[in-house]
């Protein structure tokens, strides 16, 4: 049984969900999604694993809820060893004159709003030794059709380009990772009919990001 903690925030599929069963190894996972049966789920690989793992189904636009994830968490082990923040809200391709309201405020809320919210939140459990990690996605940013992801995604980064920078010396260690092309479902909202076997598993993916920690 290992005593270090992972939060991973977006756990329920792809990359977030990847990176938590390549965790499982080292760590307690505390995994955080909407999707209560996705969780369900990747508690079951980690368990056949050998690990073992904290579901918290919980929406992270909800600020009083995250309050009390981070106060739990507190409680519970004193602290979190690694913040993996995969959650993202990938809202539909529209040109920037017709992006439509609920997915531009649904977009905010997800991808800048609440990472606002988490990271005072969280940066008292990581201390000076904890570790943080965001992905960039610099390919949306200013593209054609990505008006909403594009924008509201450079939000979320600058806000960690920021922290990285105001922690240099001072921990936590801030990461913001690049993630080769994989066979998501975000990915496949921007590209259908992409040909899904010529990327990259996000398995091996999660292996090689945690290599670069």
């Amino acid at each position: 049984m290992t005593d270090k903690t992972a939060l991973i925030i977006g756990a329920s599929r792809g990359l977030g969900a990847a990176m938590a069963e390549a965790l499982a190894d080292t760590h307690h996972i505390i995994a955080v999604a909407r999707t209560t049966g996705a969780l369900e789920e990747l508690d079951d690989r980690i368990q056949a694993k050998g690990g073992s793992a904290t579901l918290a189904p919980m929406d992270i636009t909800n600020t009083d809820a995250m309050a009390t994830l981070c106060r739990g968490i507190h409680d519970r082990w004193g602290r979190l060893d690694l913040w993996v923040h995969a959650a993202i809200h990938a809202a539909p391709l529209s040109p920037a004159n017709h992006i439509d309201a609920k997915d531009w405020k649904k977009s905010v809320d997800i991808n800048a709003n609440a990472v606002s919210v988490l990271i005072p939140f969280i940066a008292p459990l990581l201390g000076d030794t904890g570790q943080a990690v965001f992905f960039d996605d610099a390919t949306a940013r200013g593209g054609q059709f990505y008006g909403a992801y594009g924008a509201t995604k450079a939000a979320q980064i600058s806000l960690a380009q920021s922290w990285a920078a105001e922690t240099q010396r001072t921990g936590p260690k801030v990461h913001i990772l690049e993630p080769k092309p994989m066979p998501t479902a975000t990915r496949a909202r921007f590209f259908p009919g992409e040909a899904r076997d010529t990327l990259t598993l996000a398995d091996q993916e999660a292996q090689r990001l945690l290599s670069l920690l």
